[in-house]
């Protein structure tokens, strides 16, 4: 097999499924992004930049490290799809004063992810004012077609929200596995936490059920390479 069919293999890997909602295909990346091919549009949720040093002004320590993995994973995402237009879906800085702790290598790696493209930063409970200073227009929220993009999830049709930080546990071979994922009936979706710090809260918490009101929704578990998709009654 020759090196191009190799790396169209695992672009094809990693873009895992697709997940629709309000009748437009989303490509979803197993990093947790989704794409909008026919807009060329990105989006991730809940990148909490600088979660780290705000726990370590709080006397938490953890290594330093996370802002910079989360914008290399995003910078891989970027590079692979190339959109024209990134959302970040909110809470995409830990703190109100986050952005003014980022270093200047990471400011550098978000201005060359900015760099051509239209970059929107939704405000989140966390960030309810995002930092101008980084360039990015701000808005509560976003509708392109069908689609509403916003950080707090209402269960209204159409809507693609963040927050909940959604994560899963199935059974297989014997034993549990837990992880992030990408929950969806077709009509909403909710979307994981892209940062390297961030938690999740399980999608049979009472929270789920407020956005939707059945089990009958698609979890897609974000795997190392590619996404895996069941039922949500199957998840626990």
């Amino acid at each position: 097999m020759g090196q191009a069919a190799e790396n169209e293999g695992e672009d094809s890997r990693r873009a895992g499924t697709h997940v629709a909602v309000a009748g437009v295909e989303f490509l979803a990346d197993a990093s947790g992004a989704l794409f909008w091919q026919d807009e060329r549009l990105l989006v991730v949720s809940d990148l909490h930049l600088e979660k780290g040093s705000s726990f370590a002004s709080r006397g938490i320590l953890l290594p330093p490290y996370d802002t910079a993995a989360t914008l290399a994973r995003l910078a891989a995402v970027i590079a692979r799809t190339n959109p024209r237009t990134v959302i970040a879906l909110g809470d995409s800085f830990h703190d109100a004063n986050a952005h003014e702790r980022v270093s200047t290598p990471d400011r550098c790696t978000i201005a060359a992810m900015q760099a051509g493209r239209d970059w929107i930063w939704i405000a989140g409970n966390h960030d309810p004012k995002p930092p101008l200073s980084l360039r990015g227009s701000v808005a509560s929220e976003i509708a392109v077609g069908p689609v509403c993009f916003r950080h707090e999830p209402t269960g209204a049709a159409g809507e693609i929200a963040g927050h909940l930080h959604p994560k899963a546990r199935v059974a297989t071979r014997g034993r549990s596995i837990e992880r992030r994922c990408i929950a969806s009936d077709g009509v909403r979706a909710v979307m994981p936490s892209f940062g390297a710090y961030t938690g999740g809260l399980s999608i049979r918490d009472r929270a789920f059920a407020r956005i939707f009101a059945t089990l009958a929704f698609t979890v897609h578990l974000l795997g190392d390479n590619r996404l895996h998709a069941m039922p949500a009654a199957k998840c626990y």
